[in-house]
């Protein structure tokens, strides 16, 4: 019997919500008080260092939010981002449906800062689904790049066209597919379904 077929998932936009967003960093300065403008600026600023792990989230908040004092501590502001995270209820229960299956090794490949994460693999019990979280803060870098999806083929010992790639994001899809693996763009759940089918990967 060959290798089980590998389904590399995106996180945030597929199995979960975004994680820390435009939009909840916006919620946030209303929350907290800040100007939106001036931290979205250094979000921009230092995003890809974040999510490549070359700051830990604390630097990230001096640099993005802590630059002048404020009345809210460092404290306050991380647990307003961990909550900030919610599941994709009917596509996580169905990617759980396939892992229970044993038919395919399930894995995920995102872009996301290394405590943000781990913080939701624990939250959200990705790892009674999945077998290993390829994520850029790991990983040094971040998709599009090529040399993502060419890490995770290392990694796995498999050529691109055996990996089945999902995410929400057609630049990202786009590059999976130019790299040769099949890659599929996900807009709901149906639809996934639909795709996956046509594939052979059913429940």
């Amino acid at each position: 019997m060959g290798d089980p077929p590998v389904l590399a998932w995106d996180v945030g936009g597929v199995l979960l919500s975004n994680g820390w967003d435009v939009v909840h960093r916006s919620e946030a300065s209303v929350l907290f008080g800040f100007d939106a403008a001036a931290v979205e600026a250094r979000h921009i600023a230092v995003q890809e260092a974040f999510e490549r792990g070359q700051m830990t989230m604390d630097e990230y908040l001096d640099f993005t939010v802590f630059y002048e004092p404020r009345s809210f501590g460092r404290s306050e502001i991380r647990e307003h981002i961990f909550a900030c995270s919610t599941a994709h209820t009917d596509t996580l229960e169905f990617a759980s449906r396939l892992a229970k299956t044993g038919r395919f090794r399930m894995v995920t490949l995102n872009n996301e800062s290394i405590e943000l994460n781990e913080h939701r693999i624990e939250r959200f019990g990705l790892r009674r689904s999945f077998s290993a979280f390829f994520t850029s803060g790991y990983l040094g870098r971040r998709k599009p790049d090529p040399e993502i999806f060419a890490q995770v083929c290392s990694i796995l010992h498999k050529p691109p066209e055996a990996i089945i790639f999902i995410d929400d994001r057609p630049e990202n899809v786009a590059a999976a597919a130019s790299f040769g693996m099949t890659a599929l763009h996900y807009r709901d759940l149906p639809q996934l379904q639909r795709d996956l089918g046509s594939l052979g990967v059913v429940e």
